[in-house]
């Protein structure tokens, strides 16, 4: 029997003993919230110099163990969820395509099996150059993965280099190919800006490079040093301001001459490509995170599972024996992440939303932030809409700190 996602469940014909069909009878049932799904896989070659996620090396056995957790997981977080219909899932890590093709199969299958998936629903995973194979990416296709991110960060072997990153520019472009022969349709391709000794040069060169390979997502990240990290120890020289600043306003010039347009801070899209997973975080929509560490927003609490592997390895089915960090969001708390949260996006923050989530006016709670900003130019209202102008996204982090409301 075909599970009933919501909408419309079509009941089959029955046939009588007088020989006639009875008329199908058509059954509206009540239309199910939108639910998104995150899938953490901690699991890398090695660690790159920038990067502070949960995440490392780990064999062959370990994997095996961890991903037998998730599946459990999964299955037991599945009925809470039973009224959502998932609209997205994100399979990120660490290093997903670490995993073969067919655990990439077993997974999907459990969360068809347990969740209400949407039928064109968004199935991204992220996958590093150098780690993919012709084989695992036919299993990836075959599981429903209709999304792959991959991680170039350089054209530059150079900065790949002083990056740690595992492969070289060939071995990305090798695996490009190899994902488009495989018949992935909508590719995202990360970049990251403000390298150690990157000049603006090498920075339009990745840009132009990568467009030119018309990648359907194009994500452009500055590098942020962060605490624990090799780089943080190493404390490597980085552009100064202005250079970095140049180098943001280069990439959607740049970007936007090869048919891109920016719909959030760091991310560009082809027409309709844009990222829904992550659309939906910026509009809090709902989602679960599963495995270690991951964090989720649902029925209006904030939670994260714990970050030890071992424990997790030996998940018993009961959700509350792993999470950790539960916070029941206030009022207040969902106003400063409406508007902190949506001011990423460049089309804002919907004003009529805000008045009919919280039966207020956002000039009514937010009134001299936004006039303070709209007079400095770097916020705009125009219509039902309040969005940062291209001289506030430079300054985003102190307008969108303004927004936190006092206790």
């Amino acid at each position: 029997m075909q599970k009933n996602c919501g909408g419309i469940n079509v009941l089959p014909a029955v046939f009588y003993v007088t020989g006639k069909f009875n008329e199908p009878k058509l059954r509206k049932s009540k239309m199910k919230k939108e639910l998104e799904l995150y899938l953490h896989i901690p699991f890398c070659i090695r660690k790159c110099e920038y990067c502070d996620f949960l995440s490392g090396p780990a064999d062959e056995k370990s994997r095996r163990v961890y991903l037998d957790a998730m599946l459990r997981e999964l299955a037991a977080v599945g009925p809470p969820a039973k009224e959502y219909e998932v609209i997205s899932v994100y399979i990120g890590g660490g290093t997903p395509s670490l995993l073969p093709g067919d655990w990439m199969e077993e997974l999907m299958e459990v969360v068809r099996d347990t969740y209400c998936l949407k039928k064109d629903a968004e199935i991204s995973m992220e996958a590093n150059p150098g780690t993919l194979t012709a084989i695992n990416l036919a299993g990836y296709h075959r599981a429903g993965i209709n999304r792959l991110s991959l991680g170039c960060q350089s054209t530059d072997d150079t900065e790949l280099k002083l990056l740690g990153r595992i492969h070289t520019w060939a071995q990305f472009q090798e695996s490009f190919q190899m994902a488009r022969e495989a018949g992935f349709a909508n590719l995202n391709v990360d970049l990251m800006s403000g390298l150690p000794r990157q000049k603006l040069t090498s920075w339009e060169k990745s840009l132009e490079v990568i467009a030119g390979m018309e990648p359907e997502h194009i994500s452009a990240y500055s590098l942020i040093i962060e605490e624990g990290t090799p780089f943080a120890e190493k404390k490597p020289e980085l552009p100064d301001e202005e250079e970095e600043r140049r180098m943001y306003e280069q990439t959607w010039e740049i970007l936007q001459s090869y048919g891109y347009h920016q719909y959030e801070i760091s991310n560009y899209a082809k027409k309709g490509k844009e990222c829904r997973h992550n659309l939906g975080y910026w509009t809090r929509k709902e989602y679960l995170g599963f495995g270690v560490g991951s964090a989720s927003l649902f029925q209006n609490q904030r939670f994260t599972n714990l970050r030890d592997l071992r424990v997790y390895g030996a998940f018993n089915g009961n959700p509350e024996s792993i999470r950790r960090d539960r916070e029941t969001l206030t009022v207040g708390d969902q106003m400063e992440e409406t508007m902190i949260l949506g001011l990423r996006l460049l089309c804002g923050v919907s004003r009529n939303e805000f008045r009919k989530n919280f039966g207020r006016s956002v000039e009514e709670v937010y009134g001299p932030v936004l006039e303070k900003y709209s007079r400095m130019g770097l916020l705009k209202i125009e219509g039902d809409r309040i969005a940062l102008t291209r001289a506030g996204i430079s300054v985003s982090n102190p307008i969108m700190a303004d927004f936190l409301l006092d206790e």
